[in-house]
């Protein structure tokens, strides 16, 4: 933040007590979006694949009453890709997905993305999602295995095979960029980029993967974050003192 040079008056002292006040609300706003991201990272921690959130933040120039000020400026997320700890739970109908790649899902509102396999078959025999979205097999087609088929087994490669055979194969995709995915409900991701084949990705069979959110490491941020916020706050009741103090020295003087 600029001072004024020379001779301060009254005026001047004012301005710079209005930018204190200014920077210190600007550092509030984004800590306060920052909490949030946090937030919602510790109550997904135990989301399968989730992917944490981490806020960007840029300095922002700008005049203010002839003076250069230098507030904080969240400018978006990006999304820790990093994939999380691989579970066994048995359950030949969990996937886990070993390496960068998406499952296939057909949604109402169109293709979803997710790395999530904590799949099951509804009563046509269509593997789908919790909320019951298809997951699809290579074509674009839904993955289906025969309602009085049993013995379910998944290869790495993705391919689905009961005691009557072949069923399908997973199609599973990646991205040039993977921070092109935006959130969407469900734990989907929703993007407009093209997707290719993952075929160097593993499939494994009756594991999930977990959120790679550390909650100790999330739990630290959160308290960071809000000692932040509560020197911001302390600067801001410091500086409205100190214009009160001034007020009243002014008031005096007249």
């Amino acid at each position: 933040m600029a001072h004024a040079t020379g001779g301060t008056t009254n005026h001047e002292a004012r301005t710079e007590m209005q930018s204190a006040t200014y920077v210190a609300l600007s550092s509030q706003m984004a800590l306060r979006r920052q909490m949030d991201v946090v937030a919602n990272n510790i109550a997904n921690a135990a989301t399968p694949a989730y992917k944490g959130e981490h806020m960007m933040f840029a300095e922002l120039v700008k005049a203010q009453s002839g003076q250069q000020m230098s507030f904080v400026q969240d400018v978006g997320t990006y999304r820790d890709t990093k994939q999380g700890a691989l579970t066994r739970t048995g359950n030949p109908l969990d996937i886990a997905l070993d390496g960068e790649g998406y499952l296939t899902v057909q949604t109402p509102l169109g293709m979803r993305y997710t790395r999530n396999g904590h799949l099951q078959l509804d009563a046509t025999g269509q593997a789908v999602t919790a909320q019951g979205y298809p997951v699809l097999a290579e074509g674009n087609t839904p993955l289906i295995v025969p309602t009085d088929a049993h013995d379910i087994t998944v290869t790495k490669d993705g391919t689905v095979t009961t005691n009557q055979g072949q069923a399908a194969k997973f199609a599973v995709v990646k991205f040039a960029n993977e921070n092109d995915l935006a959130p969407a409900s469900a734990g989907l991701y929703v993007t407009q980029a093209t997707p290719v084949p993952a075929p160097e990705t593993g499939v494994l069979q009756g594991m999930v993967e977990e959120s790679n959110i550390q909650p100790v490491v999330e739990m630290t941020r959160m308290m960071s974050v809000a000692q932040d916020f509560a020197a911001a706050n302390n600067l801001l009741q410091a500086e409205s003192d100190r214009e009160k103090t001034a007020i009243d020295k002014l008031g005096r003087v007249a």
